[in-house]
């Protein structure tokens, strides 16, 4: 892969030329620098005790509010932390400030003075790009627009380099690209196509390539990529570097080494055909769906469920709802208690608040028969949700109605006109879950800390078949039961106090199935019947919802 680089320029009086850097905080909570431009425009008018500087003006729906030290979405109205911190200060570029360098270059750009033309393939490549680039009928690569710089008062001298040169001035990048020397300057790599046209949906600037991105490799479109790889095949040929014979729809062609990869290499020297094919494309949501395209679906009323903070039932002893569940037992086996681990014969070993229990009790579950001590059972009651429900910890088995600490929410569903893969003969059911963020209750991990709540509204698929409108029934009880999502610990980003799902899983993907969260899934729809079943959700709890 190759890409575009240039090295920038900037005022002294700037941020960078201060050594100043503006960061966001992300969603895993670390921080993230601001663009340079951006960095700068925040700088100017922090230095100028305006109170808050609106990012519209280039290009980005964000507002920095200086007293809070917050970042504002302007369209969802969510808020970041920012921070300023001092970094090292860029060094100075002595005599007139040069123009600022890119590569491909810019028509127009001064040569460079003439060196020795190296001829090892790598060379021969990046030299097969260039005059590609630069030929007729080829996209020319620009590189994104760089910061307005001082015209020079006087011819450039010549601008020192960090490592040998290839032909004809290119620069050899050595290790990671970071900044170099110049005041302000720093060498940038364009984004690939993939992801400066399908950044991350509300990020703040610097990351993806969102509305507020600028244009820079990406902007070329697929036709131009393909010619500009003709292109290179072509020079290449009439170079004498070897090509690799890659077959494809069309029939076979040569391309250039570079685009084969070097498995491709290998094989077609062995004699082996060669065919390359696009990844596969990261399909999250379907295609816009206008409001008279949605439909309710049949046999479940309304299209929308809100859920508040159940309080537990009261009047009854952690006692009083055990015993409903338990049977006594007058000699006990000789095992150990599996909440404890203490003989069944002897008193309980729990160590902590003591129920008004006597601890030599012991008591059989009517259900599953597994036996444990009165007095653990009652601690384990009393440290969970309290809502008149007893899980077995040995089987799971569940005694009651079970119910969850989902934090408030609402949640939407609705039928759309599209078909996932692997379910063709059907539309499609999409779920909205919606959870903002609020303080921890009672049943929390932490009481009255606050919880943050990432990546909502999240969209969720089923197939509108007959199984699938039967999860979307057991879901809306789990969800009346707060069973969907929980408070605790993020597994993928490690954030403590956040919404998680909790146990029943859930396809976020609508049109592939890159992170095993789409379709197909032949087993999905049992696998998450299993789940709910986990959770005592089952067609017999449809009938209690009635009642």
């Amino acid at each position: 892969t190759i890409r575009p680089v240039r090295r920038s320029y900037y005022d002294p009086s700037s941020a960078p030329g201060k050594g100043v850097v503006w960061e966001w905080e992300n969603d895993s909570g670390t921080w993230t620098p601001y663009d340079m431009d951006v960095g700068i425009t925040i700088q100017r008018a922090y230095e100028k005790q305006h109170p808050w500087v609106d990012l519209s003006a280039i290009g980005f729906c964000y507002v920095i509010d200086f007293a809070t030290m917050g970042q504002i979405n302007r369209q969802t109205q969510r808020k970041r932390r920012v921070r300023r911190r001092l970094d090292m200060v860029y060094p100075l570029v002595s005599g007139t400030l040069p123009k600022s360098q890119s590569w491909p270059a810019s028509p127009g750009a001064a040569a460079a003075p003439p060196v020795p033309a190296c001829t090892c393939p790598q060379c021969l490549l990046v030299m097969s790009v260039k005059a590609a680039a630069a030929g007729p009928g080829t996209a020319t690569l620009q590189p994104r627009k760089a910061a307005p710089a001082k015209p020079p008062a006087a011819p450039k001298p010549p601008l020192p380099t960090a490592g040998p040169k290839a032909p004809d001035g290119v620069a050899v990048m050595r290790g990671s690209l970071k900044p170099l020397a110049a005041q302000g300057g720093r060498w940038q790599a364009a984004s690939t196509p993939a992801l400066s046209s399908a950044g991350a949906s509300g990020s703040p600037p610097g990351v993806g390539g969102g509305k507020g991105s600028r244009p820079g490799l990406g902007t070329l479109n697929r036709s131009h990529l393909q010619r500009l790889a003709i292109a290179q095949s072509r020079v290449l040929i009439a170079s004498g570097v070897p090509t690799v014979p890659v077959k494809n729809l069309t029939g076979s062609s040569p391309v250039n080494p570079a685009l084969a990869g070097i498995t491709g290499i290998l094989m077609s020297a062995a004699g082996l055909p060669v065919c390359l094919t696009r990844p596969p494309k990261l399909v999250l949501h379907p295609p816009p769906v206008s409001k008279s395209e949605i439909q309710s679906i049949p046999g479940i009323s309304h299209s929308c469920r809100k859920t508040t903070k159940k309080q537990a039932k009261k009047g009854k002893t952690p006692e009083e709802v055990l015993k409903k569940y338990l049977q006594k037992v007058r000699h006990p086996p000789d095992e150990d208690c599996t909440i404890c681990m203490e003989r069944l014969s002897a008193p309980s070993g729990y160590k902590g608040p003591q129920p008004a229990v006597k601890p030599d009790l012991v008591g059989k579950l009517v259900k599953c028969s597994h036996v444990f001590h009165l007095h653990c059972l009652v601690a384990m009651y009393n440290n969970g949700n309290k809502d008149g429900s007893l899980q077995c910890p040995t089987c799971k088995t569940i005694y009651g109605v079970k119910t969850g600490t989902q934090p408030p929410g609402k949640m939407e569903y609705h039928i759309i006109p599209h078909a996932l893969p692997g379910h063709a003969d059907c539309k499609t059911i999409r779920i909205i879950y919606n959870i903002p963020p609020g303080v921890q209750g009672p049943e929390h991990p932490n009481p009255g800390k606050s919880f943050t709540a990432r990546g909502f509204p999240r969209h969720c698929y089923l197939p509108d078949s007959e199984k699938g409108r039967k999860v979307l029934k057991l879901l809306l009880v789990a969800w009346d039961r707060r069973l969907i999502f929980a408070i605790g610990t993020s597994s993928t980003t490690g954030e403590s106090d956040t919404v998680i799902w909790n146990e029943i899983h859930h396809k976020t993907e609508f049109g592939s199935n890159l992170t095993g969260h789409g379709y197909p899934d032949i087993n999905y729809l049992d696998n998450v019947l299993a789940e709910l079943a986990a959770q005592g959700i089952t067609e017999e709890s449809l009938a209690q919802e009635k009642d």
